[in-house]
């Protein structure tokens, strides 16, 4: 869906949540063959059995990833990403977890670099079955602002 925002409708504190999105085994080895991370936290079993967490964790660059994209529903084409802050992999994540992801806009600020833009800081929480914050960052957003209308 695309939808316009300029800068100025930004408001502190509006936000959305996405739908939820099951692990699964499938997402692990995916990812650790797009990644090369292959660390047996996330991929031997028997050896996680061993261990205090009792079972493999998710990586925590695929939950970021699985966040992220549950976002991507809406597209503002005045909105660029300029990336991602303060990103903590909270809680662990395993197989068989549900996740979502909750945004809402942070902070919003003039842009020292371009005058005709401005900056939106979206937090992100990723978020289990349990309602426990697995992952949080902030999305950084440079935004259009809206183009004054002459009067003549």
């Amino acid at each position: 869906m695309i939808v316009q925002q300029f800068f100025e409708d930004h408001e502190i504190g509006a936000g959305r949540q996405t739908f939820g999105r099951t692990i699964t085994e499938t997402d692990f080895v995916v990812h650790a063959g797009h990644s090369g991370d292959y660390f047996p936290h996330h991929m031997d079993a028997e050896w996680c059995a061993t261990q205090e967490f009792g079972q493999r964790i998710a990586h925590g660059t695929m939950i970021f990833t699985i966040g992220i994209g549950l976002s991507a529903s809406v597209i503002n084409p005045v909105a660029f990403s300029l990336g991602y802050d303060r990103l903590r992999f909270l809680k662990p994540v395993h197989i068989g977890d549900t996740i979502h992801t909750v945004l809402a806009i942070k902070d919003k600020y003039p842009d020292k670099k371009h005058a005709d833009h401005g900056r939106v800081i979206e937090s992100v929480n990723v978020i289990n079955q349990e309602g426990v914050c697995v992952l949080y960052c902030e999305h950084i957003y440079l935004v259009q602002r809206r183009p004054s209308v002459d009067s003549d």
